[in-house]
């Protein structure tokens, strides 16, 4: 997973970082700053799905071969403001055959649910994480 993370320029350009990595779980962390805030002074959303989606990919990527999203949805529950800092915590609910299904809860410093994240993601065959 470190070589995953090496590679993976968005979260690091953007500062989140990768916490922990187990079979199916997943955890990473982004202070938001002031160029994350929309219009109301709040986190913009897609800040939230990108910590969501990223914390689901390195769950489902965590058993080596290369897994990608088909599908994901996200609910934003409470507002995240400049200066929070977000842990997302990805947990796999069903891995079936190339499929699985892994939640996603965002919480702020004050451990308060900020967002929940639904991924679904698929295994593409024959591509294995190299590194």
């Amino acid at each position: 997973m470190a070589a995953l993370y090496e590679r993976d320029e968005t979260c690091r350009s953007l500062g989140i970082a990768l916490d922990a990595v187990s079979a199916g779980r997943a955890r990473m962390r982004l202070t938001v700053g002031p160029a994350m805030v929309n219009g109301h002074g709040i986190a913009h959303g897609g800040y939230l799905f990108l910590l969501a989606d990223a914390a689901f990919s390195y769950a489902c990527n965590s058993y080596g071969p290369v897994t990608v999203a088909q599908a994901a949805q996200v609910t934003f529950l409470a507002p995240a403001a400049v200066g929070d800092e977000l842990t997302a915590e990805a947990v796999e609910r069903v891995r079936s055959g190339r499929n699985g299904i892994y939640d996603v809860t965002v919480r702020n410093s004050a451990a308060k649910v900020v967002a929940e994240f639904r991924g679904q993601s698929v295994m593409l065959a024959g591509k294995p994480h190299t590194g």
